[in-house]
């Protein structure tokens, strides 16, 4: 792990027709993924988009609650500043 691991919760709505960010909803992130919840795929693309949004490798972003759940907990390895500054730039466009 380099720098600090972080946590940040995620509600996300699957079967969007693009993933995105889309704002806050009840204190969690809110993430419209462009894949089916179906045999982890959803989860895959949530973990890979993110990783790609912070420009991040793919093993730098972990599930570790949520699998079946639309609330989920992901673990990420950045340094808190480098999270607050993409949250705000997604919050700022949402």
């Amino acid at each position: 792990m380099h720098g600090a691991r972080c946590l940040l919760h995620v509600a996300v709505t699957p079967n969007a027709p693009r993933t995105q960010a889309d704002g806050l909803h009840d204190g969690c992130l809110r993430v419209r993924l462009h894949a089916s919840p179906v045999d982890g795929k959803a989860n895959d693309t949530l973990v890979a988009w993110l990783a790609a949004e912070l420009g991040l490798p793919r093993r730098a972003v972990q599930l570790l609650r949520g699998d079946s759940t639309r609330r989920k907990q992901l673990a990420v390895d950045a340094a808190p500043a480098t999270l607050e500054r993409w949250l705000a730039q997604v919050l700022a466009q949402a």
